[in-house]
């Protein structure tokens, strides 16, 4: 579950916008993405969380108003985790508003513990999981923005979380200067959980810092839970994270 219900980029593009008209992308093509280390690694939904150091890597290809975004999280011996991709498409593209739908399969790996003839092991199984996201946002200024984002997601085993809601609330505040050429983003949210007959409301907020020209970022995420019943819930989780970041655009030849 600690993948398999994410939402992309709860991913950073997905909590910015984007806020180019749909005439500027015609005939390109991006390619982008991060690699990150962390001592704690986060679902994109973050009360969920491998409680372990792992990498985390995203991967954008965008094509006009379609994109493909892979999204990877593995602890180093690769026995939890989970493997996300994306297809999101672009309704509306405007200066100012933006909304995104997007849909995805999951394979989420969980540690579980069998026992047969009175010996107990654990062992590393998938859980596949298909969800969707509707995700609006409205660019205020060039450096803040507000936006929501709904993600449903629905279990495709028998045990395991069955159906999962989320409602969030967020803000991008971008491009803060801190001297010497450092910028600083933040991004707060709110956000409700439903996990089958469970829910749980919650604040987390993000803050990356980075240098133009640059490929590297340092980030930190906390998570603090307001109420919740959700089994396995903590109460309050911190993370930081050491990123690659890189892109490129292609011009479409004629």
């Amino acid at each position: 579950m600690v993948t398999g219900l994410a939402l992309l980029t709860f991913t950073l593009a997905s909590l910015t916008g984007f806020t180019q008209s749909a005439d500027s992308t015609q005939g390109l093509t991006t390619v982008s993405g991060s690699v990150g280390l962390t001592n704690n690694g986060f679902s994109i939904i973050p009360t969920f969380s491998l409680n372990s150091p792992a990498v985390i890597m995203n991967f954008y290809w965008r094509k006009k108003r379609f994109s493909f975004d892979p999204d990877i999280r593995l602890v180093p011996d690769a026995s939890k985790g989970g493997f996300i991709f994306w297809f999101r498409y672009r309704l509306i593209e405007q200066k100012k508003f933006s909304l995104r739908i997007g849909v995805h399969p999951a394979f989420t790996l969980v540690r579980r513990t069998i026992t047969e003839n009175g010996i107990s092991s654990e062992l590393t199984e998938t859980l596949r999981f298909a969800a969707a996201e509707v995700v609006p946002n409205y660019q205020i200024t060039p450096n803040w923005s507000i936006g929501a984002v709904y993600l449903h997601g629905s279990g495709l085993q028998k045990w395991g979380p069955q159906n999962t809601d989320v409602f969030f609330l967020n803000s991008s505040i971008s491009a803060i200067r801190l001297g010497s050429g450092f910028g600083l983003n933040l991004i707060p949210m709110v956000y409700l959980m439903y996990v089958d007959s469970h829910q749980g409301s919650y604040f987390s907020a993000t803050a990356i810092v980075a240098k133009k020209g640059i490929p590297f970022s340092l980030q930190s995420t906390i998570n603090q839970t307001f109420t919740s019943n959700i089994p396995g819930n903590q109460h309050f989780m911190w993370n930081v994270m050491v990123s690659y970041n890189f892109s490129k655009t292609f011009k479409q030849v004629p």
